[in-house]
């Protein structure tokens, strides 16, 4: 979709507390909003450009971002009056005629759908959207083979192969043509087994004609390559207990919905979160419920670092879709980013509360409190985790893990150095960050406290060796080199540290030390005052500043520093 629009980049909220005023000229008011824009706060570039519209409305340029923030903020209505007076005047305005073309096809009015995507220009990205969106448009009006036929008009392109088939699929389904629905159902999953819309609509379609063990085989291929997915969970429950699964897709708006949705995803993990966002917008006001849609949004302002914006839309998931736990448990983490810790654990608290037996909410109130540095307190909550899940499998390293930090930030070394053990015996080697993080913690560990510096060495190399661009393992490394009195090699392998984790206190500070003992004096203080700069704890500090002002002697020990920080915990999301 980037081909369809031509709009400076819309992500960090102002002080969500400040009322905007609008400025007093069409100047101050579109300078306004185009730096709102540039900082990505839709809804202040949105309030701007609907007071610079009213100023100069037939300024096309100005038109078109205003209609991109409207789109971006939700602000639907003013979206579609800026779309329609832009395709007034320029018909083949791609981004306004598909906007109204999911306005039509929500209204029903499927001919209307069709002779706006037939206006749209053409090019790779539109074409996908529009032929889907035709395709759909035809489904609504009762004719399944033209809806087909459209679908496969892109059979020349081997991208878009899973979309055509998946909504063929769809299509076929909703449409009485059950036959035709396996086959394509079959070939989009074929094509890729991984991807959560396929795997949930297929099995869906299964259960629903009585063959509940295939279904339950797609579900479980799925789970064992995503671990306690809750749409997936869901599904599984409800087929061994005989409860009903609906179709993902019963009618063209869910399926124009759907397609939407897909579209957002893809722009989501491209990086790409404009085009992510007008995407999910379109598809949440052809269907405001979509449990996935809300969730991947959510996510996308979350990455923007607009938690407070992320927080409104994870709160408006359906009570009872599988991944309202998710988003109850992202409310609290985002709670936490915005400052408001106190509510962060307050609102985890009244979760466990509600939800006393799910593992992640209690697991999510442990992060919270660890990113509090209330480590003692952490630990007994992961203690309570691990409680629940009884016998560990591989997919719970990550509770040892957290756990093990925690006891070992709260001056529980033997406890902590357990639970590490634990948590290097349990995470798989499929996830090579994972394991080289656990092999970082517990060598850097034992490194800073001038213990099994051999097997830490061994164990740093092979951390290396799985995460080679992990600045804070290469630094572990170095450290381990420096504890060695290796101090030229320790130089060499803090050096890259640095440049590949620029400014972190630790890093300038065991390069610093290093330094010094290579006898380049001057570079050492240099390092510790940008260790000083960067904002380092405070314990640290006191150490810096003493060495700024007298350097190192044989009286003066390394830098002991803060272990390297523990990684945060894999979300799972709707896309």
């Amino acid at each position: 979709m980037a081909g369809l629009l031509a709009a400076p980049a819309l992500a960090v909220n102002t002080d969500p507390n400040e009322t905007l005023r609008p400025a007093m000229s069409l100047e101050g008011n579109y300078l306004a909003a185009y730096v709102a824009g540039s900082a990505r706060d839709t809804a202040a570039a949105t309030t701007f450009f609907r007071e610079a519209i009213q100023i100069d409305p037939r300024n096309q340029e100005l038109l078109e971002r205003a209609f991109v923030a409207f789109l971006a903020n939700g602000s639907m209505p003013e979206a579609f009056r800026a779309a329609e007076r832009l395709s007034a005047r320029d018909a083949s305005n791609n981004l306004a005629q598909f906007a109204l073309s999911v306005r039509a096809l929500k209204a029903q009015r499927y001919g209307d759908v069709r002779d706006r995507l037939a206006k749209a220009t053409s090019n790779r990205q539109a074409d996908l959207t529009g032929t889907l969106l035709t395709a759909w448009a035809y489904a609504g009006s009762k004719d399944g083979k033209r809806a087909l036929a459209t679908v496969d008009r892109l059979k020349n392109e081997r991208a878009f192969n899973q979309f055509r088939e998946y909504h063929a699929a769809l299509i076929a389904d909703v449409t009485g043509n059950a036959a035709e629905a396996d086959k394509r159902f079959k070939a989009a999953y074929e094509g890729e087994r991984n991807t959560l819309q396929v795997v949930d609509a297929y099995g869906r379609f299964l259960t629903k004609r009585g063959r509940k063990e295939e279904a339950l085989a797609l579900y479980k291929g799925f789970d064992e390559v995503v671990p306690r997915h809750p749409v997936v969970r869901a599904a599984m429950d409800a087929i061994n207990n005989n409860k009903p699964l609906l179709p993902t897709v019963q009618n063209a708006q869910d399926g124009a919905a759907e397609l939407l949705y897909g579209l957002g995803v893809v722009g989501n993990s491209q990086g790409d979160e404009l085009t992510a966002i007008i995407y999910l917008r379109l598809g949440l006001d052809l269907k405001p419920d979509h449990p996935l849609a809300l969730v991947t949004l959510g996510d996308v302002y979350e990455r923007l670092k607009q938690y407070d914006r992320a927080n409104e839309v994870f709160a408006r998931v359906p009570k009872d879709a599988p991944v309202r736990a998710s988003a109850d448990i992202a409310i609290g983490q985002n709670y936490e980013l915005l400052g408001q810790g106190d509510q962060a654990i307050a609102h985890l608290q009244n979760l466990m509360k509600e939800r006393p037996d799910d593992v992640e909410v209690v697991m999510a109130l442990g992060n919270v409190q660890r990113s509090r540095k209330q480590f003692a307190e952490a630990a007994e909550t992961y203690s309570k985790a691990i409680q629940l899940i009884g016998t560990p499998d591989r997919g719970h390293w990550i509770l040892y893990f957290y756990r093990g930090t925690s006891y070992e930030r709260s001056k529980q070394w033997d406890k902590g150095e357990a639970d590490l053990k634990k948590a290097m015996e349990l995470v798989p080697d499929t996830l090579p960050a994972g394991k080289a993080q656990v092999l970082n913690y517990l060598a850097y560990s034992w490194v800073d406290q001038n213990m099994n510096i051999d097997e830490a060495f061994k164990m740093l190399t092979r951390a290396v060796e799985l995460a080679p661009r992990d600045g804070m393992i290469i630094d572990s490394l170095g450290w381990a080199y420096y504890r060695m009195g290796r101090y030229d090699d320790a130089v060499r392998e803090l050096e890259k540290a640095v440049e590949l984790k620029a400014g972190d206190p630790v890093i300038n500070d065991h390069l610093g030390d290093a330094y010094w003992k290579v006898g380049r004096k001057i570079e050492a203080k240099f390092q510790w005052t940008h260790a000083k700069d960067s904002n380092p704890e405070h314990e640290d500090l006191i150490k810096i500043l003493k060495k700024i002002d007298n350097g190192m002697d044989e009286a003066t020990p390394a830098a002991e520093t803060t272990p390297p920080p523990a990684i945060e915990a894999p979300k799972q999301s709707g896309g």
